[in-house]
């Protein structure tokens, strides 16, 4: 009976810990019309980076519009290669902004890997968070509820450091499709 109790608290704490975990996306007001194909970016290229306050800083103080980024499938292409669409492959802080494109309702799970620092925002939401350094790896499964198909707000806070740098973002739709997130689903003013 113990065992049996404590099986069913254990199980209604996960479902609890799930339904929690879950965010409202809200859409874009107005919707926007006639955006470019990416999103736009600006870098900063300070001596060293190491937290996301400090990319933030570096940002205000002596931003660089960068050539857009055409989505966010830019794995980890060995030490040497330029941080997403920078001028460096090391000490890059950037800032991303546009919109996402959902295509249809319901529940997506998000995630993104990031190499290293990520504050990745979208209709509202926090969707995508790593404050360490670290290897090109996974922030988490992220549930996100989209209550209409249509365009949402995306904003992104990232550095990189040392060696090698990677920004991917991967998705599951509502009808069960997995993978990469396609360029075609991204915009900006």
């Amino acid at each position: 009976m113990k065992k049996t109790l404590f099986g069913a608290v254990a199980a209604l704490g996960l479902m609890v810990t799930s339904a929690v975990a879950q965010v409202t996306l809200t859409p874009a007001s107005p919707q926007p019309s006639g955006l470019k194909s990416g999103l736009a970016v600006t870098y900063a290229y300070p001596v060293d980076v190491k937290t996301l306050s400090q990319a933030k800083n570096f940002l205000a103080s002596s931003p660089e519009r960068g050539a857009p980024l055409s989505g966010l499938t830019y794995p980890d292409r060995g030490a040497g290669a330029n941080a997403l669409t920078s001028k460096k492959a090391t000490s890059v802080a950037a800032a991303i902004n546009g919109y996402i494109r959902f295509d249809e309702a319901g529940v997506y799970t998000l995630k993104f890997y990031t190499n290293d620092g990520l504050d990745m925002r979208i209709g509202g939401q926090r969707v995508g968070y790593e404050t360490d350094r670290t290897p090109c790896s996974s922030t988490g499964n992220k549930k996100v509820n989209v209550p209409q198909a249509g365009w949402y707000q995306l904003t992104g806070l990232w550095f990189q450091r040392l060696s090698t740098s990677c920004l991917e973002m991967e998705w599951t739709t509502p009808s069960g499709k997995k993978g990469a997130v396609p360029n075609s689903v991204f915009g900006y003013k």
